[in-house]
């Protein structure tokens, strides 16, 4: 089956970045940030930025999304760099890519695209595979005609169908196929995580979100003192769902368990999203999210907002959100002192680390510990003495503060921290004490 192959890992890529914002659009005001992102975008995937074209639109051109002036210079720009790709800003249309591909005799490619280059490259475990895969047959099934380019000259009709159409149709018919594979083995995926999420119900669970590169992995690492996570100043540095146990006090049911998440960017490809949702399903099972964000990134509010927008894509609603700004060691006394106070008023109760300075985290294990609390309050559960079945539940999935015999009823009462969930499972009836 013929594909349109993008290798981006050949270090003699050239690229040059082509951003277009509508006029009326918010975009115009922070193209430059944009288009920075989209080179270091364009570095994770191995290429090499060697030039930059802007143009404010009022509408895309249906052709070639930019106007036919714009076109020229860019063909110019691509001359005299000597660029081998260039890389659109914005989501270009089948047509727009195949015409553009035409006028330029070079790859064109857009955001979409190359994130989830990317994510191909970055996939690690065989779930991060096929959800990429996915992703990239659903991008790419609209597209096929534009990969097939050079069949043209075969044009459909009848009595003049070529070889040409032919390919395309049994492509199209094999990308559909595999699609539906892909689907039915990640379905069988979910199951497996629902079971794992059943294993772990009983025990306090934490997710971490936020924009790419804002510290999440440095963040897990920092709380849980576990050398296997993966940490690298780039975009998507690690794409594989990752669960820690963190101690949040010293004393016996002080934990937690932390999860980092596939990290979220901007115009994120609609179809990663779906394809990673069961990844992400993670954070609907868990009893908080910490959204973390990056405070020293100067367009931070614009990230936290698209966090916002996947996290309502993804159906998360009812779950507790605390903010966690990062990276505070990359501020100045000034600026940190300016942040915490604005954010009393825009973000009440967000918590302020650096996963870099010695003990720089401690107000967020401070802060879990006392949502874990708050989650799970002081309750006293009478049992049977000789009811030991029960009471090994109550220890294994509780955090049980003492007991004692009853002598006017002779019955043991367990003075507990529990979920109402265990106590309704185990048939229990909690009082406060």
């Amino acid at each position: 089956m013929a594909k349109h192959v993008i290798d981006l890992q050949a270090p003699q890529e050239r690229a040059i970045l082509v951003g277009a914002p509508l006029k009326r659009g918010t975009g115009k005001h922070l193209v430059q940030e944009h288009l920075e992102e989209l080179g270091r975008l364009a570095d994770t995937a191995g290429a090499v930025v060697v030039g930059e074209l802007t143009q404010q639109i009022e509408r895309p051109d249906s052709s070639t999304y930019i106007g036919s002036g714009k076109l020229e210079e860019l063909k110019t720009l691509m001359n005299d760099r000597e660029a081998t790709v260039i890389i659109f800003d914005d989501e270009l249309s089948p047509a727009q890519g195949k015409n553009l591909e035409l006028a330029l005799t070079k790859r064109v490619i857009d955001r979409a695209e190359l994130i989830l280059d990317i994510f191909a490259v970055r996939a690690r475990s065989a779930e991060a595979k096929m959800q990429v895969e996915l992703a990239q047959l659903q991008y790419s099934l609209p597209r096929l005609t534009r990969m097939w380019t050079h069949l043209e000259k075969f044009r459909g009709g009848i009595g003049v169908r070529g070889p040409g159409e032919t390919q395309l149709e049994t492509d199209r018919r094999l990308v559909g196929q595999r699609i539906g594979l892909l689907k039915e083995r990640l379905v069988d995926v979910a199951k497996s995580r629902e079971v794992q999420r059943k294993q772990r119900r009983n025990q306090f669970r934490a997710a971490l979100v936020g924009y790419t590169n804002a510290g999440k992995s440095s963040v897990l690492k920092g709380m849980s003192d576990a050398a296997d996570v993966f940490i690298e100043d780039r975009l998507f540095a690690t794409l594989d769902p990752l669960t820690r146990e963190v101690n949040l006090g010293g004393v016996r049911g002080g934990e937690c368990l932390l999860t980092d998440t596939v990290g979220f960017i901007r115009k994120l490809p609609h179809h990663l999203v779906a394809s990673f949702r069961a990844t992400l399903e993670e954070t609907k099972e868990a009893d908080l999210l910490l959204h973390v964000i990056d405070a020293s990134h100067p367009t931070w509010e614009e990230q936290r907002l698209v966090v916002d927008e996947v996290l309502a894509e993804l159906g998360v609603h009812d779950t507790p959100v605390i903010h966690v700004f990062n990276k505070l060691d990359r501020l100045s006394p000034e600026e940190d002192e300016a942040l915490r106070e604005r954010m009393d008023n825009l973000l009440p109760g967000s918590v302020f680390v650096s996963a870099v300075r010695p003990g720089g985290l401690e107000p967020l294990r401070e802060r879990l510990l006392e949502e874990r609390r708050k989650s799970r309050p002081i309750v006293e559960v009478r049992l049977s003495p000789s009811d030991g079945k029960t009471l090994a539940e109550l220890h294994r999935g509780a955090e049980v503060l003492g007991q004692a015999m009853d002598d006017d009823s002779g019955e043991l009462v367990v003075r507990v921290r529990a979920t109402a969930e265990l106590l309704a499972r185990l048939g229990l009836h909690g009082e406060a004490p």
